[in-house]
């Protein structure tokens, strides 16, 4: 097989979050597993570019990737040369694989190898849920759907990549063929000996983009309703006049003194998720999530709102609680557990970790993937 990715944004952007990353560690499996697989991507790095050679196939972690210069510096990431490119090599693929929608390089690749007759799958990644639709930019969203995207679609094939995230798109479209797969997330190492945390202060962790489908706005007016002790990490990056905003919600309500904003963290992601409580993800709208799977990989249980496409995992598997996006059932949540559950705070962070590595352990993904191209390919 012969996979064309495609996706606006490569690392080492990732101030993007996880699907930049998801992108990047599947490509990484396809390779390992013999597959012949090329990235076409964009120098996107938020509103500045990657430093890196445009145009030129370069090897990232042994992919082959070409960067392609982009015209617009905002989330549309036009890129005329990456369209031009797109059209000459398209016939040399199997299949291609789209990440993302509602930008111009996801949208025209699309149509250009339709043109051309070749698979496509697309991987909406959230981009295609009603709380999308609704938010930022919705009537040119509505009006594009239904002038060229809603039949472009139909013509593809989707990838979900959870059950909710594919309930949701049925309702939508009607592709030829839709899949469920899990993201790849990237966990470290299984640990055979769990370190126990002091439980006089509950340490509270948001962990994300910061955004607003994210709910971190939620999170911070449930504070001052928190009966216990508590101390909440904040990390990551976001649009600068927003996180100013959410700062401001915490010096009104009086929770600064217990809050940290230490910026995105890479390296140190897993140490950090290690050394906290209670992971909380109080998102609107979620495909996926990422970092759930990253907090329970080193045991750290999570508090997630209902919205979260892996909901339905963590209950089934008992690895955390469930709220609605309100104050008062994330206040109601996080002073629950504090009082009655820190047993079962403690049992998932023995009992979690092992069964996340064995579900989403990368052999096992990687053949549903290979399965699900085979599957298109020979549909096609």
């Amino acid at each position: 097989m012969k996979i064309l990715q495609i996706n606006a944004s490569y690392k080492p952007a990732y101030i993007y979050g996880g699907p930049t990353m998801s992108v990047a560690k599947l490509s990484e499996q396809l390779v390992n597993a013999d597959c012949v697989v090329e990235v076409f991507t964009t120098t996107a790095n938020g509103t500045t570019e990657l430093s890196v050679q445009p145009n030129n196939k370069t090897l990232v972690e042994g992919v082959e990737v070409t960067y392609f210069k982009r015209l617009s510096k905002d989330h549309t990431h036009f890129s005329p040369s990456l369209l031009i490119r797109l059209w000459k090599e398209v016939p040399g693929f199997d299949l291609v694989h789209i990440h993302a929608w509602w930008n111009l390089v996801s949208v025209f690749s699309a149509l250009i190898a339709l043109i051309k007759k070749k698979p496509v799958l697309i991987s909406p990644r959230g981009t295609l849920s009603s709380y999308s639709f609704k938010n930022k930019n919705g009537f040119v969203k509505n009006l594009m759907h239904n002038l060229l995207g809603k039949g472009l679609l139909n013509r593809s094939y989707i990838h979900a990549t959870s059950g909710a995230e594919q309930k949701a798109l049925a309702a939508i479209i009607k592709p030829k063929m839709m899949f469920d797969v899990p993201n790849f997330v990237k966990i470290p190492p299984l640990l055979t000996r769990h370190s126990e945390l002091n439980k006089p202060i509950l340490k509270l962790l948001f962990l994300s983009r910061i955004e607003e489908k994210k709910g971190l706005d939620i999170l911070l007016n449930a504070l001052p309703a928190l009966r216990i002790p508590y101390h909440l990490t904040i990390a990551g990056d976001g649009d600068e006049n927003y996180i100013d905003l959410l700062k401001n919600i915490a010096r009104y309500n009086l929770s600064s003194l217990n809050i940290t904003w230490i910026g995105f963290q890479n390296e140190t992601k897993f140490d950090i998720l290690r050394n906290h409580h209670l992971l909380i993800l109080p998102s609107y709208d979620e495909n996926f999530g990422n970092v759930v799977i990253e907090s329970l990989s080193v045991g750290t249980p999570v508090l997630i709102s209902e919205h979260v496409g892996l909901a339905d995992y963590v209950v089934k598997n008992n690895f955390g609680w469930l709220c609605q996006t309100t104050i008062q059932s994330v206040s109601d949540c996080i002073n629950n557990i504090a009082a009655n559950q820190m047993d079962h705070v403690t049992h998932i962070r023995h009992t979690a970790p092992a069964i996340i590595h064995n579900d989403f352990d990368d052999d096992k993904l990687i053949k549903k993937y290979m399965d699900m191209y085979k599957q298109i390919i020979n549909h096609g």
